[in-house]
């Protein structure tokens, strides 16, 4: 037994603290298989737990980060052995068990999947809980018989990492994109992913009306609130729409008017405890239909020791794309 090194969130009598520094073994968390962790990535709610602004972290000391890819160094677990590479998304990790910025993990092994054929550990990571988010939006849309022939499909908080890797899986599918995004300067980056027409965010961002003009058949909804209501009331009749964020909010001050008015359909997204088939299902898909090269020019790459620093740029939406923590 020995030490590591990780991002440590604790919490005292002044509230959430943060640091860097080593860690023991010994007080890793119940589990059938650990991990040498190579890559992790940075989501939004990574941001929340790196931060203490939303309450994400329910157990102290916690390691943040939810998402790895790493070689399995120990394993009780029947599917895997030493040197198998993984990855892990979801389940908890980094929230109440001991998770991913770090250079070690110990975790259940029915909470892994085998590395996908045709990625790499760091691609892997550059998708990551958003990219795999996007992948079963996409898979809801497609279950509910959507197809580009019925009209364009709108992607909200498009410069993010959910909705990059959305443009660009929706894009390559055929489907005229119209990406939503506030940031001013990002309309040369979305068209590079795919995207056919750019949309202020501010034309959704705020209170409309019950029914709009119909726009669009299908959407991809990473923020939540007024912007998925206004969303919803302009979505073309037995249109859809994946809901799987909150970056405005939890709320949804919407009626019930596109839903028996226009048969519009909302599509809830959980991307925590996806059963396992379906889970390898979106893997799989992820590495055969998402352009690597595209991949590349949305991600960029920190190392561990830099991750903390991070928290509050997420947070206020100065991340663009997907961002792959480089750690062994």
């Amino acid at each position: 037994m020995g030490t590591f090194k990780a991002w440590v969130v604790d919490k005292g009598e002044a509230g959430q603290s943060l640091a860097f520094r080593d860690f023991d073994d010994a007080d890793l968390m119940e589990g059938d298989v650990t991990v040498r962790v190579t890559h992790s990535t940075l989501n939004y709610k990574d941001g929340l737990a790196l931060t203490g602004t939303s309450p994400v972290v329910r157990r102290f000391p916690m390691i943040p980060g939810i998402d790895f890819s790493g070689i399995v160094e120990a394993s009780d677990h029947p599917d895997y052995k030493p040197g198998d590479a993984v990855v892990l998304t979801g389940w908890g990790v980094g929230e109440t068990h001991l998770g991913a910025y770090a250079e070690r993990a110990r975790v259940k092994g029915d909470w892994l999947v085998p590395l996908p054929e045709g990625l790499t550990a760091e691609q892997a990571m550059a998708i990551g809980t958003a990219g795999y988010t996007a992948m079963l939006s996409r898979m809801a849309l497609d279950a509910h018989g959507l197809t580009p022939a019925q009209g364009p499909a709108i992607v909200t908080g498009a410069s993010g990492g959910v909705g990059s890797v959305a443009v660009a899986l929706l894009a390559r599918a055929g489907w005229h994109v119209i990406a939503s995004t506030g940031r001013d300067g990002e309309a040369g980056y979305l068209k590079g992913l795919g995207a056919a027409e750019i949309l202020d965010r501010a034309e959704l961002s705020k209170p409309g009306k019950p029914l709009g003009k119909e726009r669009w058949a299908a959407g991809i909804d990473a923020v939540g609130s007024t912007t998925l209501a206004n969303v919803l009331a302009q979505t073309r009749s037995d249109g859809a729409v994946a809901a799987c964020g909150l970056a405005q909010g939890m709320d949804l001050p919407t009626s019930v008017a596109p839903f028996i008015l226009r048969g519009v359909s909302l599509l809830g997204i959980n991307s925590v405890t996806t059963p396992q088939p379906k889970r390898r299902e979106a893997w799989a898909r992820l590495a055969r239909e998402l352009d690597l090269d595209t991949l590349a020019r949305m991600t960029s790459r920190v190392r561990l020791e830099e991750v903390g620093r991070l928290g509050p740029e997420i947070l206020a939406g100065r991340i663009r794309g997907r961002t792959v923590v480089e750690i062994g």
